[in-house]
Order: structure tokens, then sequence, then C-alpha cells
């Protein structure tokens, strides 16, 4: 019995200190987040190219995401659709379910992978050639140089991918819509604005900064800590996708039961 009780607590503790240490050198990466913000000569320019790079490089793919998911929830109503139901319900399911829960939640799980896989990768990769080593022996911050522009992009431009998002599927399931069900522009206009609440927008937009400080703030946490070569950057890559897909459902969980009692 003193045998089985020792291999079960062994495990839960390397656990409980792995968990700790993670949230120690968490702390220890935001806190020179914060004092690098005073070297705004060095992260401003850098922000804006990696903010160019976010916005338009992952354009394309948030266009096609939204799109087939404004375009499936269409024809899924379709499906579903009985004779009872007036048709302008169509407009407000579609409105709704695109932008309080699809466009982004969607939109930070693909930049997870986008973004967040390339920004673990390219700090981890950085991290075991000793390229951040040199730029502390320099005397350069490396938190000015690498992290800031990072974090400070994706929280820029991941809110106006969502607002994108939203637009094209909203777009996307308006023409859809339209070859399932005889529904009219003004059926689908009456509809959206019927159950439409202004906080709606809002909602969305606060999901985008959240999903965007958590995906950014997590692979640059990864990155930072690889270690063992190669094979530590893709463990490195992987945990940070993993872990801000991760977090991104539970930030929807949470979020919405906060804001939308």
């Amino acid at each position: 019995m003193t045998a089985a009780t020792y291999d079960i607590r062994r495990p839960i503790g390397r656990a409980v200190l792995g968990a700790l240490a993670h949230v120690g050198r968490l702390s220890l990466m935001i806190a020179e987040l914060v004092r690098g913000l005073a070297e705004w000569r060095v992260w401003l320019p850098l922000t804006i190219t990696e903010g160019w790079n976010i916005g338009v490089g992952s354009l394309p793919i948030i266009l096609l995401v939204a799109g087939f998911a404004g375009a499936v929830t269409a024809l899924q109503t379709g499906y579903q659709f009985s004779g009872n139901i007036p048709l302008y319900v169509a407009g407000s399911l579609i409105v709704e379910s695109v932008v309080l829960e699809l466009g982004p939640v969607l939109t930070g799980l693909i930049l997870a992978g986008r973004i967040g896989a390339r920004y673990a990768a390219e700090l981890g990769t950085m991290r075991v050639t000793e390229q951040i080593d040199a730029l502390e022996t320099l005397g350069r911050s490396p938190a000015s140089h690498l992290v800031i522009p990072r974090v400070l992009a994706g929280i820029i431009m991941i809110p106006v991918l969502t607002i994108i998002a939203n637009i094209t599927g909203v777009i996307s399931g308006w023409v859809a819509v339209q070859q399932v069900l005889p529904v009219t522009n003004t059926d689908f206009a009456y509809g959206a604005r019927f159950f439409w609440h202004p906080f709606d927008a809002t909602y969305s937009v606060i999901k985008g900064f959240a999903f965007a400080i958590c995906i950014t703030v997590i692979s640059c946490y990864y990155g930072f800590s690889t270690e063992q070569g190669a094979e530590g950057v893709g463990k490195s890559t992987t945990g940070a996708v993993v872990s801000s897909c991760v977090m991104i459902l539970l930030l929807d969980t949470l979020l919405a039961r906060l804001l939308l009692n």
C-alpha cells in the first residue's frame, strides 16, 4: 500500500512542480515585456512589420475558412428548417452563429496554427542557436527586439481579422441560404436585425483580443523556453499550438459565461 501511494504521489508532485515552473518562467517573461515597453524606438518599427505579415499573410486563409463556415451554417440551417418557422429566423441564426462563435473561434484556431507555430519555431531556433544569448551579451533586451513586436502585432491584427471573418461569414451565409430556402434579401436583413444586440459585435472583438493575447504570449513563451536542439524546437512548436488551441476553447467558454448573462 505504501509503495502504491508513493508511486501515485511522484507523478502528481512532478506535474505540480512543472506547472509552478511554467508559471514562474511565464511571469518573468511578462515582467521583461513590461520593462521592454520603454524601448519603443526598437519595437515600434518591428511591430509594424509583424502586423503587416500577420494581417496580409493570414487574410487569404481567414477569408477561405470564414466563407466556408458561413456557407455551411446556411446549408445546415436550410436542412433543419421546418415550414412552421418564419423564414427571417434563418438570417438571425446565421448572423448570430457567425458573429458570436464561428468567426472569432475559427479565426483564433487557424491563427494558433499559423502564427503560433511560426513564432514558437522562430524563437525556439534562435534560442537553440544562441542568438537570444548573443542579444543578452550585447546588452540588448530580447523582449523588446523579439517578443513585444510579435505580441503587439497579434493584439492589433487578430481582432481586425476577426471582424473581417465575421463580415465574410455573414455574406457567404446570406448567399448560400438563398440557394436552399426562399429567403429574400429583405427577410434576411430583417432577421439579422431582429435578434441582434449591439453588444454582440463588441463581444466578438473582445474574444478576438483575448485569443490574440493567448496565441502570441503562449507561442513566444514556448519559443523562449526551447531546449535540446532541433527536437526541442519541434516539441515547442507542437506545445505552443496545442496549448493555444486549448486555451482558446477555455477562454471561449469563460467569456460566454461571464459576458453573455
